[in-house]
């Protein structure tokens, strides 16, 4: 997720089970649809196939990465209570997706899976594949259990999984990749750290011997839980009170330099208003498969905002000049 400024966009999080991908994807055909003068900039902007081809290419992917050798045949898409989900409809989705392809596919919370004879079960079918959209991200839950025991015995392949969280999602790696030195002790490329450092605002960790300097300067800042998600319990620094500060420097929290985020005009009715805006790069292995905009008002990201929510990203040449 990036916040655009005047210096370049700037990467404010990574996401294993980011939503929206399918329900973007929808936008992105129904602008073709009523309005051809975009079409042109919309087709094939991030990727020579359609984002939805991209999407199940990279569950093909992990399939074959995961030493899949038979052939793929049941998905589950595993989520908290998924039809109470606020993105319950892009799982029915996903199962559409899935099975257009020849799979069956199932949705279901966790709880309804069990381990039976080396497989991962639900009810009557073999589950092969497990596309995790749950934020129990190392598995830890009662309701886990059965999936955490299978994935550790490798007997069904999980998408996103817990090492994928751990080495790219986890709040605490943004720490790690703006510390120069860090870098510079790793051998990483100088050119590398450059780009890091001027596109990732620095973040640290909160401790307590650091709470004095955090507290003065808190305006600037921004407080995230370091396996945080959906913005919950993070904190701008300028709305944050003492009893709160406190309760962060008790939990494990990051805290990252504070990038406001750009905003756009809209008119819901007949009043304009402003809304900030971020960008959602959905991408898997190094190439980028979507780019959507999240619209939001108030202090995090919310889909609360009247007029706000997921929106489609046009993509122009950067030679030609918008007016």
């Amino acid at each position: 997720d990036f916040h655009l400024t005047d210096d370049g966009p700037k990467l404010i999080e990574i996401n294993t089970n980011a939503g929206g991908a399918l329900i973007n994807a929808m936008l992105l055909k129904a602008q073709k649809v009523c309005c051809a003068a975009v079409s042109p900039l919309l087709a094939g902007s991030t990727s020579a196939i359609e984002p939805e081809v991209a999407i199940f290419n990279s569950f093909m992917s992990e399939w074959t990465l995961a030493g899949g050798t038979n052939r793929l045949k049941t998905i589950a898409i595993v989520d908290t209570d998924p039809e109470g989900q606020f993105l319950y409809p892009e799982f029915v989705l996903f199962k559409r997706l899935f099975r257009e392809h020849g799979l069956e596919a199932i949705i279901t919370p966790p709880e309804q899976l069990i381990r039976s004879n080396g497989k991962l079960r639900h009810h009557s079918h073999e589950i092969d594949l497990v596309y995790n959209r749950l934020t129990d991200f190392g598995f830890e839950q009662p309701a886990s259990q059965a999936l955490r025991e299978a994935y550790l015995a490798g007997e069904v392949v999980v998408t996103p999984n817990p090492h994928a969280h751990a080495i790219f999602a986890d709040k605490r790696n943004l720490v790690r990749l703006t510390d120069e030195g860090l870098l510079k002790s790793w051998g990483v490329p100088d050119a590398s750290i450059e780009r890091l450092i001027r596109g990732i605002p620095k973040t640290v960790f909160v401790t307590w011997e650091t709470a004095t300097d955090l507290w003065a300067h808190r305006a600037n800042l921004f407080f995230k839980p370091a396996a945080g998600f959906a913005s919950k319990a993070a904190y701008r620094g300028d709305k944050i009170t003492k009893r709160v500060f406190d309760e962060v420097l008790a939990g494990d929290y990051v805290v990252q330099a504070l990038v406001p985020p750009s905003q756009r005009t809209l008119q819901v009715v007949e009043t304009p208003f402003e809304l900030k805006i971020d960008l959602r790069n959905y991408a898997y292995a190094g190439h980028v498969q979507l780019i959507a905009a999240r619209l939001w008002a108030g202090q995090t990201t919310n889909f609360r905002t009247p007029g706000g929510g997921f929106s489609p990203v046009l993509v122009v040449p950067c030679s030609e000049k918008i007016v």
